[in-house]
């Protein structure tokens, strides 16, 4: 059964918008999985624009279902990780300044840092899964660094769904299949939604986690929450 991280990243960011505590995000992760989610994520960068490291912390305490942290390993992150020790740590490239995540990890370059920051985290008993775009290279290198998982980074299967959906997926087919050759977990997210999810589900068989924020929230603004998720949970049927 593939399984459904909300990420509420962009519920912080709506609180955040007037510096008070509405929405509430600690309640918005209860309600996800009152309502079906299967898990939570979040994706603190080093300004705090939407959820901050307390969010994390806090949120450690209120999750019952698995709770997964993305993010670079700046010496900040990785403290988080210490204190927090969630189920899952996602490791993402992105920089400081990233309006959201663009890129996935080189692992034949940055290897050698990359198992580093696997084994710590591992032996903290977290998962650990890398953020990697469809290339077969780079997918059998990260088997090198000791990850458990990887994330397909699927914003150029979204990109060209509508033009040609069996064109789009192939190459995150050919990867999901090296990956699961090659013993490791298959995540994905990013741009994610109700129009595309059920097709990539469908391709990529043994498919473990989708994370999925910004879609599944704006379609909750006139779909309510429930209902949203409720729907999402349908495309993984």
């Amino acid at each position: 059964m593939t399984k459904l991280s909300v990420n509420i990243n962009k519920i912080a960011t709506l609180r955040n918008a007037r510096g008070h505590n509405r929405p509430d995000v600690l309640q918005a992760a209860r309600d996800c999985e009152r309502f079906g989610a299967q898990g939570i994520t979040v994706h603190p960068r080093p300004d705090e624009r939407h959820i901050r490291y307390q969010d994390a912390r806090d949120l450690k305490s209120i999750v019952t279902t698995e709770f997964n942290i993305e993010g670079n390993p700046t010496p900040d992150f990785i403290e988080l990780v210490r204190t927090v020790r969630p189920e899952q740590v996602t490791l993402v490239p992105d920089a400081p300044d990233a309006i959201t995540s663009n890129a996935g990890w080189d692992t034949v370059r940055h290897q050698e840092y990359l198992r580093g920051i696997v084994q710590e985290f591992k032996a903290m008993g977290c998962r650990v899964s890398i953020f990697l775009d469809p290339d077969l290279e780079m997918v059998k290198a990260a088997v090198g660094t000791g990850t458990d998982r990887i994330e397909l980074y699927t914003e150029a299967y979204a990109t060209g769904y509508h033009q040609d959906r069996e064109a789009a997926v192939a190459p995150y087919r050919t990867a999901a299949a090296l990956a699961r050759q090659l013993g490791l977990g298959i995540n994905a997210g990013h741009d994610l939604d109700l129009d595309n999810l059920a097709y990539l589900h469908q391709q990529l068989p043994g498919l473990d986690e989708v994370s999925i924020g910004h879609a599944l929230i704006c379609d909750a603004l006139y779909l309510g929450l429930e209902n949203t998720i409720q729907q999402y949970l349908r495309q993984l049927v």
